[in-house]
Parts: C-alpha cells; structure tokens; sequence
C-alpha cells in the first residue's frame, strides 16, 4: 500500500486501483515504469507546454544550481536571473508599466493578488474595499483566498470558507457581476477574479462580448480586474497571455504553469503601474508584507529563461493558436458518439469532451489509459484535453482514436450492467 497521499484522490481505494507511475516524458508523450506508452492529452496538470525531455531547461537550472541555487529575495536582496525574469516578463506582458512579484505556484499567485487587491484599496483612502468577486465554476487553487474564490462548493466542503468578504456570480453574465456589485456597494468592491477562458471548471469560453463588458463594469465600479492566466498564458491560447486575445486590459495577471512547463515551480503576479504606485513611491513607498521563502527561486528563474527561450525559438505561441483548429478537428467525430454530449474546443491549446452521464467521466478517464491516453476529469464531467504545443497532428488523432476506443468500452459495460 503506498504511503505517498495523492492530491485530490480517493486513497481509499488506492489498493485496489494501484498507481500509474510515470517514468519519462518525450514531446506530448509519457512512458510508464513497465514500458507503456501515452499520449498526455493534458500536459500533466496543464502546464508543459514546450513538451517534456527538453534538455536545455535542465541544463540552465543545473548551471544555476553550481553557481548558487537560490538566495532570499527580502528587502533589497536579488540573483540575476530572478531580476532578469521580471524584466522579461513585464516586457511580454500586456500592462502598462508592470512589475513582477514571484511566487511558486498558481495558487500562491492568486493569494498574493488577493491581498495586493485589498491592501492597494487602504493605501488609497478607500479601506472599505475588501469584497472579492468571482464567478461560479471558477477554479483558482486550493490556498486561503483561492479556496474561498472556488466557484464550487465542493472546495470548501468540511472546512467552511477561509475567507470572508466573497460573492460568487454566474460564470456567463456580466449582468449579474453589474448586479452583484450593486448589492454589496461599488464602493465595498476590491476586485473581480476572472480566468479569461475557465479552465478546470469544465474549459469554458467566454460568451461573445463578455470580457469587455466585464471590463467596463469594474472601471465603472472602480475595483480591479484580476486576470487568472495560470493556464491559459505562455502560448496556451495562441498568444503570451491570453488577456491579449480578448483584449481584457487587466490591473493584476496571475501566472505560473507554463511559465517554466512545469520543469520547476513557478508563478508570479504581474502589476500594473496603477496598482504597484503606492508601494513604489519615489523615496518610499509601503512595503507589502508578503511573500515567500522561495520568491524569485534562482534555479527556477533560470528555468524559466530557458523556457521562454524555448517558446520563442520554437514559435510555440502562434502553434498555441494553430492547435485550436487542430484539436477542434481531431475531436470532432466523438462529437457523434452516444455516450458524449458536447465537444467545447475552439479556444486555443484547450477543449473538452462532455460526457451526458457526468458519473461515466471517471471510468472513462481510467479506460483511456488502456488505450494509450492520459486524461482527466473536469467539474461538471469533462475529459480534458489540453496538450503540449508540440503535438503533432497525427498524435492528435492517435489521441482522438483512444478516447473513441475507451468510450465504447464504457458504453459496453454500461450495456451490459443495466
């Protein structure tokens, strides 16, 4: 029985079904430890965009690592890569003026954008505004504020939110993000979360004209536009971030996963002038008493120039674009199969197949692995389909083939056990 307690699993019956441990990756596939091989139709949890065995990322973190692997970032403190980076990333980023603030990971992003959004609005006369909006079938990681912004409750069940002062409103209407605030009071508003296409939630385009609507109601309310781009930045929607595409115009963008392809942990936020203003403050600003023991990681900020390096070199982002049609194409005969009720693709490297009978997702999940796919389960019952850029077409319909295959399987014992 393993002793290793697995991240959103039922250990429980972890004897019975076993682990699949993974031993190597090449381009958009996996091997295990008895030689099978994969298509990763997800690029693990979203992140490995330029593919796995990339020699060139390993070799910059290991030369990093020589030189020193990391050293705290508090106060005036710095390695190179690390201010290196942020002068990179404020650069591809869409906001004007930005700053970089690291973290580790996406849900550490998120807590930091919460508490920037809060702590922003009492430095500027307006300590009242500590509500954070954000929308049903959101995912924005398992922290504090990230637990609370959830919009399922399925999160939260057991523990009770961590934070108060948040509104959940319909993941589709920008009436109702207009109505919510008008129920609390514009003036009580910090900030709006929103992931430009909802992503863990069940991959979820936004509707015609949504974000810009959104965008006008939050300058209109005075609060701030968070962009959650922990997935869908760095080529996962065809361009460095996906708040270009929609032309969102965001205060705060929240970053990781493909920020390094998941060689080594990484996120950030990145700021927009505005809103890094009063803790920039030529001869002093406030301090912003947060951050973490491994802000701006040496190695990991090495990484991540050779990732980025990577993405360019390899026209990755514009491949990010080129993929949508691929994969919408790949995808589309399963849209006929009986046990499928919707195809959603359409949207850059990021698609989903949803199943009618949301209780069958799980065993198809498990039943692709046996025909040489690796997927997962979405909220709502959706496998998802999101790969490393580097996919070729013809992995794409290999994909395609072993998700048809596992579904017959799973509409046969569904036929047999009725």
């Amino acid at each position: 029985m393993t002793r290793f307690w697995h991240p959103f699993a039922d250990m429980g019956l972890m004897e019975e079904t076993g682990e699949l441990v993974i031993e190597r990756g090449e381009g958009a596939c996996l091997w295990d430890e008895q030689g099978r091989s994969y298509i990763d139709a997800t690029a693990a949890l979203w992140y490995c965009n330029v593919g796995y065995g990339r020699d060139e990322i390993a070799d910059a973190a290991a030369a990093q690592i020589r030189k020193i692997p990391a050293y705290s970032a508090y106060g005036n403190l710095a390695t190179r890569p690390a201010v290196d980076l942020a002068e990179r990333l404020a650069a591809l980023s869409p906001l004007d003026d930005a700053r970089v603030f690291f973290t580790s990971g996406g849900a550490e992003s998120i807590e930091s954008a919460a508490k920037l959004a809060r702590r922003y609005f009492s430095l500027t006369g307006e300590p009242e505004r500590t509500v954070l909006i954000s929308r049903q079938r959101a995912y924005h990681g398992v922290a504090g504020f990230g637990t609370s912004l959830a919009g399922a409750d399925v999160f939260r069940e057991g523990i009770e939110p961590p934070v108060p002062d948040v509104v959940h409103v319909p993941w589709d209407s920008a009436d109702a993000l207009r109505d919510a605030i008008g129920a609390v009071g514009a003036d009580r508003v910090a900030a709006f979360f929103c992931e430009p296409v909802v992503g863990a939630g069940g991959v979820l385009a936004p509707p015609p004209g949504y974000l810009a609507e959104v965008r006008s109601i939050c300058s209109d309310a005075g609060c701030l536009l968070v962009a959650d781009e922990v997935i869908t930045s760095f080529g996962r929607c065809g361009h460095w971030f996906a708040s270009e595409r929609f032309q969102l115009e965001p205060d705060l963008i929240t970053f990781a996963k493909g920020s390094t392809s998941g060689y080594l942990p990484l996120g950030g936020v990145i700021a927009s002038g505005r809103v890094a203003e009063p803790f920039w403050r030529p001869g002093g600003g406030v301090i912003f008493r947060h951050g973490y023991t491994y802000s701006g990681h040496a190695a990991v900020c090495a990484a991540s120039h050779a990732n980025l390096d990577i993405l360019e070199r390899d026209g990755l982002i514009a491949r990010g674009g080129e993929l949508e049609r691929e994969i919408e194409e790949a995808l589309a005969p399963l849209a006929g199969h009986p046990l499928v009720a919707e195809i959603r693709a359409g949207t850059g490297a990021m698609a989903a197949v949803q199943l009618a009978d949301p209780a069958l997702a799980e065993r198809a999940s498990l039943l692709a692995r046996e025909h040489g796919v690796i997927t997962r389960v979405l909220l709502g019952g959706a496998l998802q389909i999101s790969p490393s850029l580097v996919i070729t077409r013809a992995e794409l319909d290999e994909m395609a083939g072993g998700l048809a295959a596992a579904l017959d399987v799973c509409r046969s014992h569904v036929a047999t056990t009725a």
